[in-house]
């Protein structure tokens, strides 16, 4: 793709990193055959071809964005599924990320989208205000009808009850009665721990269980990407830096062996914090550490350690989600599979498995008409198998498609911890 940035333009970093994506880009169109918004709307613009021109021209002419663009580059699920399809590859996560942030800045929402991308931005990565709005949702649900449909939509997904913790909340997780082999760093999430405790303990306790001690840092705040994809990058900027001083800081006290992530979304933009500080002199080298030691669990399992399973006498069949954080953000999907395979359970691929469920962070509430027909096509493919049971590794997912379905939903972890001496997953001991 022929650029037409000026030599001032390209002092901007962001600019010029964005160009060199563009340059890559020889409009094929076969992104658009992959991607959910463009299948579901037959919009060019909907597509990932038409985002780029989009943001192209913006940027090219510093152009004040209007709603009709804003309305298709907020379309966007940012799945990456493009990605794995352009045989170019053109790194569309950097282009439609740079095209949020420019938006965020230039353009003037109107004041109930302003609130309500506030009030995620808030409340989501702050376990307080989660666990207070969801108090004040329940309140306030005889009076649902009155809401505004996007409110609506917030209350819906919003959970009405939180689990209690098993495992005792530490810094530290040391392994007994046996040698340690290595040492790691978790990422415990914002909503996931407060939802789903579960899966963090299941991941600790296999982890243990192998030999793995765990470092759960207090410090340790949200990983950035909601605001990060929400285009606002000074509070995502935030996280990112006291992130990356902390776990450094661990790494040079106690050299972490990883840093691991059990939800698949909090993965991919660990990893690209070396991109996102490559110009910053204070912290380039430190964000290179850090995106080089982050995991998914799954990854690091498949590549680091030999499970114990146990003998179980039940075979199951279980569908597995490959969450597009995971399969298109991180190119992990053979790993999770080929673990759960190891279970001697039946593990089907769900057909379409590359299309989004509609989840994609806060997607599901700013573009909640898409994300539904999403979550029905999804869920018609995955009852098309007939499974006991769902398994993936993103809490957006599971969340999602828990909406859509009443076939139990698990993370890999979970299942992965019960088939290696942990105790059956709660939804599943009534079947």
């Amino acid at each position: 793709m022929q650029t037409n940035f000026t030599e001032k333009q390209l002092q901007d970093k962001d600019n010029l990193a964005t160009e060199k994506v563009f340059k890559k880009c020889v409009h094929c169109g076969m992104c658009n055959a992959t991607c959910p918004t463009h299948q579901l709307l037959g919009d060019e613009l909907d597509g990932p071809r038409g985002r780029i021109y989009l943001i192209k021209d913006m940027l090219e002419n510093n152009r004040k964005p209007t709603e009709k663009v804003v309305k298709h580059i907020d379309r966007c699920l940012s799945c990456y599924s493009c990605m794995t399809t352009c045989p170019s590859g053109v790194n569309y996560m950097h282009i439609i990320d740079h095209g949020k942030k420019y938006i965020e800045k230039n353009y003037d929402r109107s004041f109930f989208d302003k609130m309500i991308r506030y009030f995620l931005s808030v409340t989501l990565p702050n376990t307080r205000m989660f666990r207070l709005s969801s108090f004040l949702v329940k309140l306030s649900k005889p009076f649902k009808f009155l809401m505004p449909s996007k409110i609506k939509d917030m209350m819906e997904l919003m959970p009405t009850h939180f689990p209690k913790k098993q495992l005792a909340v530490k810094e530290l997780y040391k392994v007994k009665g046996r040698t340690k082999i290595a040492r790691v760093a978790l990422l415990t999430g914002c909503v996931q721990k407060e939802i789903s405790p579960q899966i963090n303990e299941a991941t600790i306790r296999l982890l243990n269980r192998h030999g793995v001690e765990v470092v759960v840092p207090k410090k340790i705040r949200c990983c950035g990407s909601l605001n990060h994809h929400l285009g606002k990058e000074e509070d995502a900027h935030q996280d990112f830096k006291n992130n990356i001083n902390t776990w450094y800081d661990e790494h040079q006290k106690g050299n972490l062996d990883a840093i691991l992530s059990n939800t698949s979304g909090c993965g991919t933009t660990m990893k690209d914090y070396g991109f996102i500080f490559r110009d910053d002199k204070e912290l380039s080298k430190k964000a290179k550490i850090i995106s080089g030691l982050t995991r998914d669990i799954s990854e690091y399992i498949f590549e680091s350690l030999k499970l114990d399973i146990k003998e179980k006498n039940k075979k199951y069949k279980v569908a597995y989600h490959s969450a597009c954080s995971m399969q298109h953000g991180q190119k992990i999907h053979s790993q999770p599979m080929a673990l759960l395979e190891k279970t001697n359970n039946e593990i089907l691929e769900i057909p379409e498995g590359h299309i989004c469920c509609g989840s994609a962070g806060t997607y599901n509430i700013l573009q909640s008409k898409i994300a539904k027909q999403l979550l029905l096509k999804k869920v018609n493919n995955i009852e098309s198998l007939e499974p006991d049971f769902i398994s993936t590794g993103n809490i957006g997912c599971i969340t999602q498609i828990s909406h859509g379905t009443k076939v139990p939903i698990l993370h890999t972890i979970e299942v992965l911890d019960w088939y290696t001496g942990g105790p059956k997953p709660e939804v599943l001991q009534r079947n």
